[in-house]
């Protein structure tokens, strides 16, 4: 009951990452090049594999600085999750209303939707900081499952074509779509058992 009461209100305490918004605050140097060496590299991988450059990649990682800078000072943002998922989302989104600008984004995904909140970056940082705290929760089902539904939710969540994944496994892929099926109804189940 607890968990779900506070996942309602989001009434979370300050992550340890806040000490990356006072470092931009304060302008400390070591901790800005923390930043540059931690994420830097993920931000270039990231823009480099969906259609840009390292240029478009330097960039984008410069403005969602500046923008988590003008939320810190002028918005008072306290992060209740990592720095890290919290920045890559705002790198992200960032690109991907840049490649919409630029005409080249193929169809949006429903993960992208939830977070489509055009520049309003706070808004953003705050569907994160909501998402972080379902996701918490969500995981902590995930885990309650058995290794084989574990496996087969992950591998589902790739992306790749069912009919490979059965393969891979070595089920048919009928027996693979029953499985999954079964598996997502438990998680469901136990992540409805939460929120009530």
């Amino acid at each position: 009951m607890f968990l779900s009461t506070h996942a309602k209100h989001f009434q979370m305490s300050i992550h340890p990452d806040q000490r990356y918004l006072e470092g931009l605050l304060q302008n400390d140097t070591l901790l800005v090049q923390e930043i540059y060496q931690r994420f830097a590299g993920k931000i270039k991988h990231h823009i480099l594999q969906h259609q840009g450059t390292e240029d478009d990649a330097a960039d984008i990682f410069q403005e969602s600085i500046i923008d988590v800078y003008h939320q810190a000072k002028h918005k008072q943002l306290q992060l209740t999750c990592p720095f890290e998922p919290f920045f890559l989302l705002i790198c992200k989104r960032k690109w991907l209303n840049e490649l919409k600008k630029r005409g080249r984004q193929p169809v949006t995904k429903r993960l992208d939707d939830l977070y489509d909140v055009g520049e309003d970056v706070f808004a953003a940082a705050e569907q994160v900081v909501k998402e972080e705290a379902q996701a918490g929760m969500y995981l902590a089902q995930f885990e309650r499952l058995g290794e084989k539904c574990r496996e087969i939710l992950r591998l589902s969540l790739t992306g790749e074509a069912q009919e490979k994944i059965a393969a891979a496994m070595g089920v048919t892929y009928g027996y693979l779509r029953k499985k999954k099926s079964e598996c997502m109804a438990t998680l469901l189940s136990y992540i409805q058992a939460q929120k009530i």
